[in-house]
């Protein structure tokens, strides 16, 4: 009887076959006691031929339903749409006394990483510990990764430091978790860590540890592991292939994102594609972003939404601006359906250009609501081309809305400083104090030697600060020979033109280029990442540095790449 009945459920591949099976057991008197019940509800709830709401039909009709019944349903739940339901079958569990084991506090808790439940997680941690399951290295490392899933790195971090026994798949879970948090320095310290303790990091491990270098456009760190990644064969995975051209591109090395690209011996993904064009577009080329998404239609890949959404931000960064409104019209022909953000881009791109009547109609024309990037994107737009009643009436838009943003309000005022109207520049600050309104401040770091560098406006925490601001002053005396002027009409109106160009002269990738210039050797490039979009001020300041002491810059800010070279910059001053 046995024997018939695994070749029946190997024979259940969909959910009609499933009720037959169901009905048999019935039929035979087998439903209640039979052990081939609780792999006939497994089968239903988890696998893709069963059916979650049924699999709640059969589990009813069980008179004295066991713990792995039970297990069924939660773990059938929690990698269903509404993992939060995994969590109320685990508390019915608990309220009917019903005896729970470690499997179940793992399926509830991979239901509160998916529902981002970080409360109900810290109560199942509790009963993990309650219960005696702290020895079980799989459900601690699902307890660590829900913790990091839901932002509580600490905890991730104690979870993983209080395991007696660790796998694989704990170490994965905190790097991730770490990269995934904006804590990329912890996470490469951790795969450091990881191999000099032996482990033979994985696709997975690779992946968080990419991640953290392309957050911090630490190059070497990132050449390092993509030397490994091809040691150890692990490019034959097209996912990681897709991190390591993400990490070069993000890391400003778009050349060798293309040659990742091209030489890629397992089939390219429509990601893949979508990869490479975004990481021409943050680069500033346009141009071969376009010839790549002419060669992905070509190649016979369909375009998608973020096909489309990647080679409009390559016609914004490039000024493409024809190109970028006839790819959009392209695309509502072409059947699909732009979002908010393809909006967004176009109303940038048109702003940027200088047409703002144009931008204003396509926001007034969406089939959507606007949504506060788009008012933003205008905001810039006005501030950039001294059109105060556009400015104005974004402005007012985004108070509407609730946004808080500084840069909303820091674009405003800077708008009214630059055309003297001081009064509406201390309004402006009035109304940031009254709602509280606090700007983010501007910080910069870059990889010198291995080991990554921070500064912040006008920090002198660095251990090298003095020969820092000894370059600076150096810097400053040089560049006014070759015609530079401070931008201090950004500068707020009521401190002295001396303070005002302090202000300036301290930003914290001026202090990031100091520091490149006396710590690396002539000739060889300065690389820099910013928190926010570099000001006027700098950009003008980097391109004299760079034709000075002939050397490249490239800073990555929150929006793009700017190469700066023998006093140029790849933007061409277009950003």
């Amino acid at each position: 009887m046995a024997c018939k009945l695994d070749s029946l459920l190997e024979k259940c591949t969909s959910l009609s076959r499933i009720k037959q099976l169901q009905a048999h057991l019935i039929t035979t008197g087998q439903f209640q006691f039979h052990p081939f019940r609780t792999k006939l509800l497994e089968l239903c709830a988890v696998s893709s031929s069963g059916n979650i709401p049924f699999a709640g039909d059969i589990f009813r009709e069980i008179q004295r339903p066991s713990t792995n019944d039970w297990n069924a349903i939660v773990r059938g739940l929690a990698q269903s749409s509404e993992p939060t339901e995994a969590i109320s079958w685990y508390r019915t569990m608990l309220r009917r006394s019903q005896k729970v084991d470690a499997l179940t506090c793992s399926f509830a808790l991979k239901a509160c990483a998916r529902a981002l439940a970080f409360y109900e997680a810290m109560q199942i941690h509790s009963h993990v510990v309650r219960f005696g399951f702290k020895a079980d290295v799989l459900l601690q490392t699902t307890l660590l990764d829900v913790y990091a899933k839901t932002g509580d790195l600490d905890g991730a971090q104690k979870v993983f430091d209080e395991m007696g026994m660790r796998d694989i798949a704990s170490w994965n879970a905190l790097i991730s978790g770490l990269a995934q948090g904006c804590r990329p320095n912890e996470a490469l310290t951790l795969f450091d860590r990881m191999k000099e303790e032996g482990w033979r990091p994985n696709e997975v491990t690779v992946l968080g540890a990419l991640s953290a270098c392309s957050q911090l456009g630490a190059i070497k760190r990132g050449e390092n592991i993509h030397a490994y990644i091809v040691d150890e064969k692990l490019d034959m995975n097209v996912i990681v292939c897709n991190a390591v051209i993400d990490m070069y591109a993000k890391c400003g090395f778009v050349d060798k994102a293309y040659s990742v690209f091209s030489s890629m011996s397992c089939r390219k993904s429509l990601i893949t594609w979508n990869t490479m064009i975004m990481g021409f577009a943050m680069n500033g080329d346009g141009n071969e972003a376009l010839n790549l998404l002419d060669k992905m239609v070509l190649d016979g890949v369909s375009l998608d939404a973020v096909s489309y959404l990647a080679a409009l931000c390559a016609c914004n960064h490039a000024g493409l601006v024809e190109e970028g409104v006839q790819l959009f019209d392209s695309m509502l022909k072409s059947g699909v359906n732009p979002n908010v953000k393809h909006y967004g881009s176009v109303v940038d791109l048109l702003g940027r250009a200088g047409r703002l009547k144009e931008a204003y109609d396509i926001i007034n024309s969406m089939p959507m609501v606007p949504d506060i990037v788009l008012w933003q994107s205008l905001l810039g737009a006005g501030k950039t081309y001294g059109n105060v009643e556009m400015a104005e009436m974004a402005s007012k838009r985004l108070v509407e809305m609730g946004s808080k943003s500084c840069g909303d309000f820091v674009l405003l005022s800077n708008l009214y400083a630059a055309q003297q109207r001081w009064d509406d520049v201390g309004r402006v600050r009035e109304v940031m104090k009254r709602m509280d309104v606090r700007k983010v401040p501007g910080f910069s770091y870059m990889e010198v030697d291995g080991k990554i560098h921070k500064f912040v406006n006008g920090d002198k925490s660095h251990a090298n600060s003095q020969e820092i601001y000894a370059k600076l002053d150096e810097i400053k005396f040089r560049i006014k020979g070759y015609g530079y002027i401070a931008e201090t009409n950004l500068v707020l109106h009521d401190i002295g033109e001396e303070d005002k160009e302090n202000a300036l002269n301290y930003h914290s990738e001026k202090l990031a280029v100091a520091y490149g210039l006396i710590s690396t050797s002539d000739g060889t490039p300065i690389q820099i990442n910013k928190n926010l979009r570099i000001c006027v001020d700098c950009h003008a300041m980097i391109k004299i540095i760079s034709k000075i002491y002939n050397r490249e810059i490239i800073v990555r800010d929150r929006a793009r790449f700017h190469r700066f070279n023998e006093g140029l910059c790849s933007c061409r001053d277009y950003w």
